[in-house]
């Protein structure tokens, strides 16, 4: 199995915790002053880092609604002050995702703050959306990953991913293969239907079986309660809402659950 990051050469299930951004300038639900906004980001990033996570990721969650396109200028300002705040102030690996797909956006940030991969929610195929439909951009990103010289910054791809539906159905494994071998995929997130559902568990052996060597990350429904179902059929978790009390998004990160988490993965063994 190809390790994602080197970084995580020795971690056996990397545990990615999640900056979920309150709504950002620009955005219909934006409040808060951009210091602010920073502070609550922050703060998430202090909490997952000093409590054991192995890597973070940031998103505009609030933005809602997305767009199916590119962002405005003013989403990718915010998120890339945002980004270069957390990277000088926490050594873990950090990850870029710009909602509802703007991979190109996310590659864009990454490159210019030293961040460590992408999320992209839609790297190739189609997908229908409550933003329309999605068409990847493997082309255009992989081209421009090349361009900027940013061969490090590695391409988390979701495959069947929450929130969206295909268009024809067609077998998972055959969608994995298509995100590795022909879209670049370096690694690939199985989730469930939505933000905070578990996935379906037979689809992870699918997944592991047909992604190539990639590592294969649990992207939504991770939690105490169901790592010993998940932890034997993936190589690594991103971890949001459930670190949440109530699992409310916008609620601050809960020290308490990261512990538990951490410490539930760390000493989990195979049976």
């Amino acid at each position: 199995m190809t390790v994602l990051l080197p970084e995580w050469s020795t971690v056996t299930h990397p545990i990615i915790g999640m900056l979920h951004a309150p709504p950002l300038p620009g955005s219909p639900r934006y409040q808060e002053s951009m210091e602010a906004i920073l502070q609550h980001v922050l703060r998430d990033a202090e909490t997952l880092a000093e409590n054991g996570v192995d890597g973070l990721m940031l998103e505009n969650f609030g933005d809602v609604p997305f767009t199916a396109g590119a962002v405005s200028a003013v989403t990718v300002a915010s998120l890339t002050r945002l980004a270069a705040e957390v990277r000088q102030r926490f050594a873990l690996p950090l990850g870029i995702n710009v909602l509802r797909n703007d991979a190109l956006a996310a590659l864009g940030i990454a490159a210019t703050v030293g961040a460590r991969y992408i999320r992209v929610n839609v790297l190739s195929g189609v997908r229908v959306t409550d933003q329309g439909l999605i068409t990847g951009p493997a082309y255009d990103l992989l081209r421009q990953r090349e361009q900027l010289a940013a061969n490090e910054v590695r391409i988390l791809a979701d495959v069947d991913v929450k929130h969206s539906a295909p268009i024809t159905r067609r077998p998972l494994s055959e969608e994995t293969e298509e995100l590795v071998l022909r879209a670049g995929a370096d690694g690939v997130i199985v989730s469930g239907a939505a933000t905070g559902k578990p996935v379906n568990l037979t689809d992870l052996p699918e997944v592991v079986a047909a992604a190539q060597g990639r590592p294969v990350f649990v992207g939504s429904g991770v939690s105490v309660e169901t790592l010993p179902r998940l932890l034997p059929f993936c190589h690594g978790v991103i971890v949001g809402s459930s670190l949440k009390p109530g699992g409310q998004i916008d609620a601050p990160v809960s020290a308490e659950r990261v512990c538990q988490m951490v410490a539930a993965i760390r000493s989990w063994q195979p049976e």
